[in-house]
């Protein structure tokens, strides 16, 4: 199994995202990746995220532990995730393009539901836009109620994203049902940087 977190990183003294990234690229990732870590992606926000924030998205074979990514940039959330049916390659994301991450607040009953659900819309969904399904994750730690799941799509650009919100027949009826299990969804635009 791999495990995943996604980390909301902030430079609070800077407003964009330039001495963060230098740490990054510099610092944190070489040493992460000494450490055994996968580097998933950094992403940039173009909508919903702040210009001094970015996600870095990392993974092991092992749990994650906070301790591996200590920095000296805030760390505004850090979230533990495992795939559901994507993932199925780990390696690190290098395709340009608009990477949106769809936060779903869901009952932890259904996650296994919604990950069938979109199995089955992403069939004609892929086959109809310049777009792929990247990942869905959903929380390690599912023995509360309610949890987070995060659905990452490639898209090639803007315009295929909107585009796209007007998917197929069959695909839209499962996005529908997925859509009534969810309580609420948040989409955010990235690019890889």
């Amino acid at each position: 199994m791999q495990f995943y977190q996604v980390n909301l990183l902030k430079d609070p003294n800077h407003p964009g995202p330039n001495q963060l990234l230098e740490y990054l690229r510099g610092t944190l990732i070489p040493d992460l990746e000494k450490r055994g870590l996968v580097v998933y992606g950094v992403f940039q926000g173009l909508f919903g995220l702040a210009s001094n924030e970015l996600y870095l998205v990392v993974s092991s074979v092992t749990v994650i532990s906070q301790q591996d990514l200590d920095s000296e940039f805030q760390i505004i959330e850090s979230i533990d995730l495992i795939p559901t049916i994507r993932p199925t390659d780990h390696t690190r994301r290098t395709r340009e393009g608009i990477y949106v991450f769809r936060w779903f607040d869901v009952m932890n009953k259904d996650v296994e539901e919604i990950a069938e659900l979109s199995a089955k819309a992403w069939i004609t969904f892929e086959e109809g836009f310049d777009t792929e399904v990247q990942c869905l994750f959903a929380e390690q730690n599912q023995e509360s109620k309610q949890g987070k799941m995060l659905l990452i799509t490639w898209y090639k650009n803007l315009s295929v994203w909107q585009e796209s919100r007007q998917p197929p027949e069959d695909a839209r009826e499962n996005f529908m049902r997925r859509h009534r299990l969810t309580l609420q969804a948040k989409p955010i635009a990235t690019r890889l940087v």
